[in-house]
């Protein structure tokens, strides 16, 4: 999955008024504002003073980052490293609606998420809700603008990948490689998503892209729905939630999530007696990437936007690829020399170019997912 294309604009000169005033460089500067209003380094003074803040501050509270998660252990440990600030995460199995919760349940209290990591639909929700702070990072007018909360800046994408179908070639033979050989009765039992998709974004997209292999479309995701009921009637549907843990164990033989998960299992497992085999279905190819966002009320707002600088920066984007997840500015960083190819490479090929449904359609989507599938686990 790639980006579309930014085209980059410089500007040079000053304007008239600052002619006026003399040099450029001799213009006055704006007081620096607190950390915890400023809606970009520069406001706070910029990234020497912010880190300094941060530092000062010492801490950064997450949640619901797993560090097998689009390399989430490699971030942490860069930036603990990079800034000596510590990074707590609480509830690593989490899912987008648990965080938004959360943010809401702690309020100003000193354990509250700093930031959130969570699908788009889970932000723009979360913006609504005027939960999150406007912060723009340095890399933000290279971010797509169909990516990011623009112009308010309160949430914006920093990695994606496929939907993809993870299975266990010790445990399951042949293994499933479409929606539709999921129901073959071979499979009773071993199909497992990663979560509620009422509440985990990644079951969501789960619906989303069996939709899509089920003559639906981004404006029809109930076929979907129709696609796990029929699943679940059959015997093939498996209620224990796809983790790690229930990976490596053998609870749940195939597993619908994210390419880059599914990547990670297949790396980590081998030799561990898991023969972890992943394939994007070409028949409900869905692509959608992930938002980062800060609280507005975050006990360390200096922490919590450095952090977000951190994970746009050349070096977060970077790790990210070594999650095998596809860096939001992959595109950018290629055209100007600054990608990892030793990892992009190792990224599995996809035809065509992704498309992404709109946010009206989104919504669409998850209230129709929030209507059915109560009605399929009941039934």
């Amino acid at each position: 999955m790639t980006a579309p294309r930014v085209r980059a604009v410089a500007v040079a000169g000053c304007c008239l008024a600052l002619v006026l005033l003399g040099a450029c460089g001799e213009s006055p500067r704006a007081e620096p504002r607190a950390p915890r209003v400023a809606t970009s380094a520069e406001e706070a003074g910029g990234m020497k003073a912010l880190i300094a803040a941060a530092k000062g501050e010492g801490a950064l509270n997450a949640i619901a980052l797993p560090r097998d998660w689009a390399n989430y252990g490699g971030l942490i440990d860069g930036f603990e490293k990079k800034y000596g600030i510590k990074v707590t995460v609480d509830d690593p199995q989490g899912s987008s609606q648990d965080e938004i919760d959360a943010i809401k349940k702690t309020g100003r209290r000193a354990d509250a998420p700093d930031v959130i990591d969570v699908g788009d639909t889970f932000a723009r929700s979360a913006a609504r809700q005027n939960l999150l702070a406007p912060y723009r990072v340095a890399a933000f007018d290279a971010i797509p603008d169909n990516q990011k909360d623009h112009p308010r800046a309160r949430w914006a994408n920093n990695y994606g990948g496929y939907i993809s179908i993870g299975c266990d070639a010790q445990r399951v033979d042949p293994c499933p490689r479409t929606f539709a050989d999921l129901l073959k009765p071979q499979y009773k039992g071993k199909v497992s998503l990663d979560g509620d998709p009422t509440r985990s974004n990644t079951a969501f997209a789960g619906v989303y892209a069996a939709a899509l292999a089920n003559g639906g479309s981004f404006d029809d995701i109930e076929p979907g729905l129709d696609f796990f009921a029929e699943l679940r009637k059959r015997g093939n549907f498996s209620p224990v939630e796809s983790t790690s843990a229930a990976v490596e164990s053998g609870r749940t033989p195939i597993s619908i999530d994210w390419d880059y998960v599914n990547l990670d299992y297949a790396e980590r497992f081998r030799g561990r007696g898991v023969d972890w085999q992943v394939a994007i279905p070409f028949d409900g190819s869905f692509a959608q990437y992930y938002a980062l966002a800060v609280n507005k009320d975050a006990p360390h707002p200096a922490a919590a936007r450095l952090w977000q600088e951190y994970l746009f920066s050349v070096e977060g984007q970077n790790l990210r690829l070594v999650g095998y997840a596809r860096p939001v500015l992959m595109d950018v960083m290629a055209q100007d020399g600054t990608l990892d190819e030793a990892a992009a490479a190792k990224l599995p090929t996809v035809e065509g170019t992704p498309q992404f449904p709109t946010d009206a359609q989104l919504e669409k989507a998850k209230r129709t997912v929030a209507r059915g599938w109560p009605r399929i686990v009941a039934d």
